[in-house]
């Protein structure tokens, strides 16, 4: 196995290593470099959707997609090239905040990628919370903030009185390494509870322009074969369209974490 950083923020390319079949020691390892570098990408693999699964599941149990599952795999979804307008990932976020537990873990493998462009960003946020001032922390530190998947049900046009609600902490513990990362988007963080929208407004916006700024990122551009996968826990990320029409075909999972503390 041969370890080298993706940039000063976060991530590790992992090379020299097969995921379809790993041994226990390895895996063990493996999960280590997970928590301490975020962002793990592990190139020149030949996955069928079987052996992501089968990798993915030694992470945990998988989220299911009811709506956008491939066939035959309730645990896979694939995203393709729609063209920018359609592109609804053009802002900075952790998935699925709006969960009572959200996944821990994301994992991306392409099948298909564009020649330049289509890369992805992510954004430290244990180097967010840690960067801030001690005042500031511990008003965090006592904040807790309503998320919610209102504006994904309107672009869907769902009913948005019905779209997922949950209410987290503003700086969450990770239950792994016990390090506490910012955890707040400007996606899916309405407001903080017991303040109005109106109150919370100036502190989000701030929160929302610190969490990513240029020193806490790192981004990975695609190769076909790249698997990639990132802590939900502790990163932000961002999908950037600047690849026009080029095709890009990704195969998606997700593994369920605990809920925020």
């Amino acid at each position: 196995m041969e370890v080298t950083r993706m940039s000063a923020p976060l991530g590790a390319v992992v090379e020299g290593v097969d995921v379809r079949s790993l041994d226990d020691g390895v895996f063990e390892e493996i999960n280590r470099l997970f928590c301490e570098h975020h962002v793990l990408v592990f190139p020149k693999q030949n996955l069928r959707p079987n052996d992501q699964i089968k990798f993915a599941n030694r992470f945990g149990e998988l989220i299911p997609f009811p709506y956008m599952a491939l066939q035959d795999y309730p645990n896979l979804i694939e995203l393709s090239n729609k063209g920018k307008a359609r592109d609804v990932n053009q802002h900075w976020h952790s998935d699925m905040t709006y969960h009572e537990q959200p996944p821990k873990l994301t994992m991306l493998y392409a099948l298909e990628a564009p020649e330049i462009g289509g890369e992805t960003a992510f954004a430290n946020q244990e180097l967010a919370y840690a960067e801030l001032s001690v005042g500031m922390k511990k008003v965090v530190d006592e904040l807790t903030a309503h998320h919610s998947a209102e504006g994904l049900a309107k672009l869907y046009g769902e009913d948005q009185q019905a779209a997922p609600r949950s209410l987290h902490p503003v700086a969450r513990t990770h239950d792994e390494t016990g390090r506490k990362s910012l955890y707040v988007c400007r996606a899916f963080t309405r407001r903080f509870d017991e303040w109005s929208r109106e109150e919370s407004k100036a502190l989000l916006e701030y929160l929302f322009a610190h969490s990513v700024r240029p020193e806490y990122q790192g981004r990975h551009q695609w190769r076909v074969g790249d698997l990639v996968l990132w802590d939900n826990r502790s990163v932000l990320h961002y999908a950037v369209h600047d690849h026009g029409d080029d095709t890009r075909v990704i195969h998606r999972c997700q593994v369920m974490g605990n809920a925020p503390y």
